[in-house]
């Protein structure tokens, strides 16, 4: 019988859309899996999940100093899934001192602790559409040309490698992930669903625009891979993480327009993209964005098993809608971002 002592994770933002599903694949694995949260009601469901709650944040000072000079929690590993878009830079520069104080407290007992930083795909921009002249794939060598709002996501990201004084790091870049409350697919079941009840599903996007979606479970899957990779192998490098292959809005909307029974089918107006102020949810619907993970694969010898969201969008739907009905938290998260992203884009009147 083996008498090697389990390993420790840290996952923040573990009540999240990826830090939960995250927690949960580390479990699975057989990982002392911690989750940080920063409200109480939260904390019985990671019991729940056999996740042991940590209750802080990263933007609370008295709870990082008390951080560095603990020794009851240390960690093996620290997953970072936290972000806040529209205030990147003094979130980050949070999180990396938390980090370094959890970081601290490990390195006193002999443990330098590797940091799985998440950032994401969409930090690269566009690429072509299904089927254009010299299509490519983005891959961990691309230049970092995503939209506006991303910019300070993609310049801070790497600057995590500049702490190695206490630990090692990985920066991963997942696609749009979909599946169980739906993330940002979910709302494309809400255009559907309107769309059943006017006819016809508009959508202001070319057919042939690459949606490459990875399930939340499979991208969770990722992140245990790496952790449980030879150290020497991983650490210092960035990882996307993304599906076996990409689908087409055409695919995506004919799955929807059989599944909601769409009378007049999907009709595509891509011009509307460039003349006028679209809403976040068709913006992403038309980010044509194909992400390669040969570099995951290689590495780590990860590989996603889930069915892609156009395979099965009828039990993706039906978690969705669950999950509206439960008035999940994840999913009041991403109606609250697309109002405030929608309220931008709104001109002064």
């Amino acid at each position: 019988m083996s008498d090697m002592k389990p390993k420790s994770v840290l996952v923040t933002g573990a009540n999240g859309y990826i830090g939960n599903a995250v927690a949960r694949a580390f479990v699975r694995a057989g990982w002392i899996t911690y989750g940080l949260v920063r409200n109480q009601e939260t904390r019985e469901s990671l019991r729940a999940n056999e996740i042991t709650s940590i209750l802080g944040s990263a933007g609370d000072k008295a709870f990082v100093e008390r951080s560095a000079n603990q020794t009851k929690f240390v960690f093996n590993v620290i997953v970072s899934c936290t972000e806040q878009l529209f205030d990147y830079v003094s979130h980050y520069n949070d999180t990396v001192a938390l980090l370094r104080a959890l970081a601290e407290a490990s390195n006193k007992v002999g443990i330098r602790p590797l940091v799985i930083f998440s950032s994401g795909c969409k930090d690269y921009g566009t690429t072509g559409l299904d089927g254009s002249e010299d299509l490519a794939p983005h891959t961990e060598e691309s230049p970092l040309n995503g939209p506006l709002v991303l910019l300070p996501r993609a310049a801070h990201a790497p600057k995590i490698f500049e702490h190695a004084d206490l630990f090692d790091a990985v920066v991963v870049r997942p696609t749009t992930l979909y599946g169980l409350s739906g993330s940002f697919y979910g709302p494309i079941f809400d255009v559907a669903a309107k769309a059943a009840d006017k006819g016809v599903l508009e959508l202001t996007a070319d057919p042939k625009s690459i949606m490459h979606g990875t399930h939340v479970d499979d991208c969770a899957e990722a992140y245990v891979a790496i952790a449980e990779a030879d150290r020497s192998v991983v650490k210092g490098q960035c990882y996307n993480i993304s599906g076996r292959r990409y689908e087409t809005l055409e695919e995506v909307a004919n799955a929807l327009v059989e599944d909601y029974k769409i009378k007049g089918g999907a009709v595509y107006s891509p011009e509307k993209q460039k003349t006028g102020v679209v809403d976040v949810v068709q913006f992403l619907i038309g980010f044509s964005q194909w992400v390669g993970s040969e570099k995951l694969r290689r590495d780590v010898g990860w590989r996603d098993k889930r069915q892609l969201f156009s395979e099965a969008v009828h039990t993706y739907r039906k978690a969705y809608e669950a999950a509206v009905a439960q008035n999940h938290g994840n999913v009041q998260k991403i109606q609250s971002f697309v109002r405030m992203a929608d309220a931008v884009q709104e001109p002064d009147t």
